[in-house]
């Protein structure tokens, strides 16, 4: 597999051989996540696709985008909310977020995948905290129901279950996800992110990490004795992967249209009102490691960007832009930064 690149043309960020796919497996995942609870969303992320019911340029061109100006009395940054695989129908950007990137000296995105140290760091976080201990089986740590949920589905998938033997939940969980985003054909060298990324190494424009490698992981790990963060992943894995092609198409519309309402409903329809008091609690356990505590990290390095009057573009997951009072935006407006969407 290579890296798919991009050019720039006319103002435009335009994919340069669109058919030709980056994807590094597990690594790749674990990144994508950004932005569905235990499918797309609970991988840290957004990650959307779009093979139906697309939104034409000339009519996305009349809607406002996931792309924000935050100032203070003499700088200012760009903030534009991701969504991490897409397809070619969102290409070229539009001339507001283009413009933006163009005017920009950095880029500042999660952490930079395109780094392979990071990517080794990745990689090497994921199978320490990501394998069970010696003599434990993921059959024996699931419940029976859950497992006999995951077994038939890879069954139907023709995949080995006992690939996932030696997995805790949560990484098993990312590799049904990865499995299911591969075999809906939903390309992560379209993604924004990793659009942006390769243009900003075409011009040579510094690349700046918001987080750690480990920090990423560690958002989503878990390591405990009872995997019980684990399996509420990969239990909400199961449930949402026979809605992936109606939630992508949602999402896909969601931001092309720059619709914050359906974006957030489609984030959130995993959640339920009714839920047990278990569920709630992992719940809300998920959104501190997956958005708060990193949405306050992800503020905190964008006004310092400001403080030194550097002139940055900032990528991250849309959801950690839109979701919940403790968003990305709203913490830099409680900041007294000045904030304008676009």
């Amino acid at each position: 597999m290579s890296f798919c690149s991009v050019r720039h043309s006319e103002g435009a960020v335009r994919l340069k051989n669109p058919g030709r796919i980056r994807l590094k497996g597990l690594k790749k995942n674990l990144l994508m996540g950004s932005a569905l609870l235990g499918l797309l969303f609970a991988f840290f992320l957004v990650a959307c696709a779009s093979t139906g019911g697309g939104v034409s340029q000339s009519s996305v061109a009349k809607q406002r985008h996931f792309l924000w100006k935050v100032s203070d009395d003499d700088s200012h940054v760009w903030i534009l909310g991701s969504i991490h695989f897409a397809d070619s129908t969102f290409y070229p950007l539009s001339s507001e977020i283009s413009n933006a990137f163009d005017e920009s000296e950095e880029l500042a995105v999660e952490i930079n995948i395109a780094d392979d140290s990071v990517a080794a760091t990745v990689t090497q976080n994921s199978l320490e905290k990501g394998m069970l201990p010696q003599g434990k089986r993921l059959k024996d740590v699931l419940p029976i129901a859950l497992w006999n949920s995951l077994d038939s589905l890879c069954t139907v998938w023709n995949f080995p279950s006992m690939a996932l033997m030696n997995l805790r939940p949560w990484l098993a969980a990312m590799t049904l996800s990865s499995i299911a985003i591969q075999r809906a054909g939903i390309d992560p060298a379209y993604g924004i992110d990793a659009v942006l990324l390769d243009s900003a190494a075409l011009r040579g424009m510094p690349i700046v990490g918001l987080e750690t490698a480990e920090e990423q992981v560690g958002a989503l790990a878990d390591t405990s004795e009872g995997d019980t963060l684990g399996i509420y992943y990969l239990e909400n894995t199961l449930k949402e992967i026979s809605e992936l092609d109606s939630m992508v198409t949602q999402m896909s519309r969601a931001w092309k249209t720059g619709d914050d309402s359906l974006m957030v409903a489609v984030l959130n329809s995993g959640k339920k009102a009714d839920s047990s008091a278990r569920d709630s609690l992992m719940e809300a356990e998920s959104d501190r490691r997956i958005y708060k505590e990193r949405n306050e990290k992800m503020s905190a390095g964008i006004a310092q960007f400001l403080s030194e009057n550097r002139k940055v573009f900032v990528v991250v997951g849309a959801a950690h832009l839109v979701l919940d009072q403790d968003n990305v935006i709203e913490l830099l407006r409680r900041r007294g930064l000045k904030v304008e969407r676009f």
